[in-house]
C-alpha cells in the first residue's frame, strides 16, 4: 500500500460536498429522478484509479510536490500563488492510452484549486483541521458535523450539508479521511464520501432519506485530495476534487455546462479563501484568546 493510502483523514470533507452540491444544484435543477447504474460506477472507479496512480507518482517525487509543480508553467503558477492569487483550474484524467474515460449515464467533474495561507505553520494548520476547527467554521453550508470514529490521523465523519442555488439540496453524508504527515514540510489527505443520501422534506417532521443512488442524481460520488506544503511565505494548500453526477442532457449542455463551471469555480474559490482566513495565524491567535 502506498504512503498516500496509509495516512490522513480530514475534517474538511464538507468543503468537497459543498463544491459538488453547487455544481449539481446549478446543472441539474428540474431533472427527474435518476438511478446510479453499475456501468456508471465502473467508469467512476476507472477514473479514480487512474487519478490516484498519477497522484501516487507525484507524491513520490523527491523534488516536486503540488499538482502545479508538474505543469509546464510550474514556475509561473507558483509565483501566482505566492503573490496571493487563488488559482483554480479544471482537470481531466485520461486512460493509459491518452483516451478520455467514457462515463455512461453520468458525468465526472474534476477541479483543482490552490491558495497560500501567509505566515502559517504547517503543523498548526493540520492540527487545527484535525482537532480544533469544526467544518462549520470553515464552510457555511455544513449544518451539522460529528466524528464517528478516530484512530490517530484517520477519522470517519458525518456531515449534514445544505446548499442554495437554483434549488435547495440537503444531504446526509459520511466520509473516510486519512492524513499523511511524512515530514519535510509536507502533508497530504485523502477524503472519500462513503455514503451520500439526498433528503426529502428536510427540516420537517416528514424528513426522510431518498434511497442511496436512486435520487435526483445531483451528487453520487465524491473524492477530495488535499496537499499542504510549508514555504518561506506560509503554507500552500491545494485541493483536487472529483465528483460524480448524472449526465447533463445533450440538448441542455450548451446552456448548463458554462453555469456549472462558473458555479463550481466560484464555490472552490470561496472555500479556499474561507480556509485561508480561518487558518491564518491571526485568526488562530484570536480564537485561542477567547
Amino acid at each position: 500500500m502506498s504512503g498516500w493510502r496509509r495516512g490522513f483523514f480530514d475534517r474538511r470533507a464538507g468543503r468537497g460536498v459543498t463544491l459538488a452540491i453547487a455544481l449539481a444544484a446549478t446543472g441539474s435543477a428540474g431533472l427527474d429522478a435518476a438511478e446510479l447504474k453499475a456501468v456508471t460506477i465502473a467508469a467512476w472507479n476507472r477514473y479514480v484509479e487512474a487519478t490516484e496512480r498519477r497522484i501516487d507518482r507525484e507524491l513520490a517525487d523527491g523534488d516536486r510536490f503540488l499538482v502545479i509543480d508538474f505543469l509546464d508553467a510550474a514556475a509561473q503558477a507558483r509565483r501566482a500563488v505566492l503573490s496571493g492569487r487563488v488559482v483554480i483550474e479544471r482537470m481531466e484524467t485520461r486512460d493509459q492510452h491518452g483516451e478520455r474515460i467514457d462515463v455512461p449515464k453520468g458525468a465526472i467533474h474534476h477541479w483543482r484549486g490552490v491558495i497560500l495561507i501567509p505566515n502559517a505553520d504547517l503543523d498548526q494548520v493540520v492540527d487545527g483541521l484535525l482537532h480544533t476547527i469544526p467544518p462549520e467554521e470553515l464552510q457555511s453550508d455544513v449544518i451539522e458535523s460529528r466524528v464517528l470514529s478516530r484512530d490517530g490521523d484517520t477519522l470517519r465523519m458525518f456531515l449534514r450539508v445544505s446548499r442554495k442555488a437554483v434549488v435547495t439540496l440537503h444531504y446526509n453524508t459520511e466520509h473516510a479521511v486519512q492524513y499523511v504527515r511524512p515530514g519535510g514540510g509536507r502533508a497530504w489527505m485523502r477524503s472519500v464520501a462513503t455514503r451520500i443520501a439526498e433528503l426529502d422534506d428536510p427540516e420537517s417532521p416528514a424528513e426522510h432519506e431518498k434511497p442511496v443512488g436512486r435520487d435526483r442524481g445531483f451528487l453520487w460520488r465524491m473524492n477530495l485530495y488535499w496537499r499542504y506544503q510549508q514555504t518561506g511565505d506560509g503554507v500552500v494548500i491545494e485541493c483536487e476534487v472529483l465528483t460524480l453526477s448524472r449526465s447533463i442532457p445533450v440538448l441542455m449542455r450548451w446552456m448548463i455546462s458554462p453555469i456549472v463551471n462558473r458555479e463550481t469555480r466560484s464555490a472552490l474559490s470561496d472555500t479556499l479563501r474561507s480556509m485561508a482566513a480561518r487558518l491564518s495565524p491571526a485568526s488562530a491567535a484570536a480564537a485561542g484568546g477567547n
